[in-house]
This record gives structure tokens, sequence and C-alpha cells, in this order.
């Protein structure tokens, strides 16, 4: 259930600088999980969940582990992911990535992208 290019998520500053938020379409086992990460006017989008056993990196609602604006941890074991590229540097799943949900940020409405 993963919204089409120009669906609206949010406003850039709904979510904080260095900080991340879930977004959730759908209900249940078919919903989409969206993460959204920011540094500064940079934002990047992830399916919230880890390539490692495929649970979502927090455990509670818009409750993440960052490090220094670049840097995503998974709660659940540890796993580091740059916020840039998904990429993951440390854990069970190093040299596995995060899935890109692209987005783009127009008149400080964040968007997903096409």
């Amino acid at each position: 259930m993963r919204p089409p290019p120009g669906t609206e998520v949010c406003g850039l500053d709904e979510v904080p600088d260095g900080k991340a938020r879930q977004f959730v379409y759908g209900e249940g086992s078919e919903s989409f999980r969206l993460l959204v990460l920011r540094s500064r006017e940079r934002v990047w989008g992830y399916v919230n969940k880890c390539p490692h056993f495929g649970t979502p990196l927090n455990l509670e609602p818009d409750r993440f582990l960052i490090h220094d604006h670049s840097r995503i941890y998974c709660v659940t074991h540890y796993a580091m992911f740059r916020f840039d590229d998904g990429f993951c540097e440390e854990g069970p799943c190093a040299g596995d990535a995060l899935t890109r949900v692209p987005l783009a940020v127009s008149e400080r409405k964040v968007r997903i992208a096409g």
C-alpha cells in the first residue's frame, strides 16, 4: 500500500532537525510504514523495516535512535544505517541497506517523489 508519487507526507517542520518520524499508510499487515529522516533542509525516505528480521527500526511511535544527524539505529539489533543511502555500516545486516522511498521537498512540504 505504498503511496503514489506526489502524495504529500508532511510539512518539513513536522520532522524535527536531526530526527525521524514514521508515517503509516493502510492498516494491519498490509500497512506501509514510511520512515522520514531529516538533517537540516534535507530529507530521506525509507521503508521502516530492518533488512535483518524485517522489524521496524523503532519500538514506539516516532522514537528512533539517531546519531549525529547522519545515522539511525535499529532498536532490535542495533544495526546502524546511514541517512544518505540507507546502507548498514554495523550490525547483523552489515552491507545490506534499507529500501529507499524517494522524497522531494517543495515549499517546505515533503512529498513522495516519482
